[in-house]
């Protein structure tokens, strides 16, 4: 079944500067998390799964690897009106320049979008953790009459000010809006947010980044050329012309933001019962792979998730995540570890023949401690890497120290013996 009263709008997101080294040659979305997927599987499946089925995703830096990720990833029937299309920014007789930002983005692409028939448009980010029904909140914004609606999360003291914040009254119309506020203001911005939310310390009322706009009143707001940012311009004027609904919600969620959220977003994929549950029939899609099951040989797993086809011979795993196709060497120990994989297999016969000194994967008698082990890397033998608030950021060729986690950078090479940390 499609839903075609809703057209969904993926925001591929800026350079992403805050996740490097991990966006050094790739989006933000097209970065890979749970060692099978890719962010933008997160936006893409909780639409599917809300039968929302015509989707567009805009791109714009280093897009090469989500265009092809997405091309062979979203495939419908050819007797369906379902799809996924990416709309990469370009020059037209209109515009000439880049994407300026959120509302710019998809200011440009408007022409596109009009081609279709919908009510309403959900814009979504590409780069957010989280597993929501969109059906809901569609609900609720026709049932309110509503032009806009905000999807909204209750947020403490320490992260309200990286995130728009909102006032509502009794029936969630949102009365009033800021855009990343100091501390000092933060007293003003305090909401009711539940017996629940207010034990937690999360007392303020946050935009996720998720918006449905009616399609008329979009049409009207992205023909003002002055206005590039939503959160910084289009809400904030939006809210005293327009009715805007806040859809509140308290699910887990998490926006990939830097380095040590995308870390532990992954890192809590091992828990008994993660937040961010995958083990349930609405599941997150991916690029469907033909690959082998993984073989494990003399190791011991404790809060191991071990993707498919990988060669494991260490000799402890604990609270790490192994992507497909890794291979692992006699006598490791990996924990709290997050390794990506392999974007393919390296056989022997290779290897002998390009003379090839360390394999991709990790060596014999490794120690890997709170590190990120990007694709397609090759860590030697004796190899020892402790992660930790002891060691200062730093950069080399080959690998970055951010916050205490040690990021092995993709396709780089580590050394026999190498010692980090």
């Amino acid at each position: 079944m499609i839903n075609n009263k809703v057209l969904g709008i993926i925001l591929g997101g800026g350079q992403g500067s805050r996740l490097y080294p991990l966006t050094k040659d790739r989006s933000k979305p097209a970065v890979p998390i749970a060692g099978k997927y890719r962010l933008v599987d997160i936006p893409i499946s909780n639409c599917i799964n809300s039968d929302i089925k015509r989707m567009y995703v805009l791109t714009q830096f280093n897009s090469a690897s989500l265009n092809a990720h997405i091309k062979n990833t979203y495939h419908f029937s050819f007797f369906s009106s379902a799809f996924v299309d990416v709309l990469a920014a370009e020059q037209t007789i209109h515009s000439d320049k880049w994407f300026q930002g959120t509302a710019d983005a998809v200011r440009q692409s408007m022409h596109h979008f009009l081609q279709n028939d919908f009510e309403y448009a959900l814009i979504l980010s590409g780069d957010q953790l989280y597993q929501m029904d969109f059906n809901d909140m569609i609900d609720k914004h026709e049932k309110s009459g509503a032009e806009i609606s905000i999807a909204t999360y209750p947020v403490n003291a320490k992260d309200a000010t990286s995130f728009g914040l909102l006032k509502t009254n009794e029936e969630n119309i949102i009365t009033s809006f800021i855009e990343k506020p100091g501390e000092d203001l933060l007293p003003d911005w305090t909401s009711d947010v539940g017996d629940e939310m207010r034990s937690q310390g999360r007392n303020y009322l946050a935009s996720m980044g998720i918006y449905i706009f009616n399609r008329d009143l979009l049409k009207k707001l992205m023909a003002n050329p002055d206005t590039n940012d939503f959160g910084g311009e289009i809400i904030p004027q939006a809210i005293n012309n327009h009715k805007t609904l806040s859809y509140q919600y308290e699910g887990y969620w998490e926006d990939i933001g830097n380095i040590d959220s995308f870390f532990e977003a992954n890192i809590g994929l091992t828990d008994d019962v993660p937040q961010f549950d995958l083990y349930n029939e609405k599941g997150i899609y991916t690029r469907a792979r033909i690959l082998p099951t993984s073989k494990i040989s003399g190791s011991i797993l404790n809060r191991a998730v071990i993707g498919d086809g990988c060669i494991i011979q260490a000799e402890k795993i604990e609270r790490s995540v192994i992507g497909i196709r890794s291979r692992i060497g006699k006598n490791s120990l990996i924990s709290n570890t997050y390794m990506m994989g392999n974007d393919f297999y390296e056989s022997l016969e290779e290897v002998a023949k390009n003379n090839i000194e360390i394999m991709m994967g990790i060596g014999d008698r490794c120690y890997i401690h709170n590190c990120i082990v990007d694709k397609n890397c090759r860590v030697g033998d004796d190899v020892r890497i402790n992660g930790g608030k002891h060691i200062p950021d730093t950069e080399t060729d080959t690998y970055m120290v951010k916050d205490g986690i040690v990021v092995i950078k993709k396709d780089a090479t580590i050394p026999n013996g190498t010692n980090i940390g």
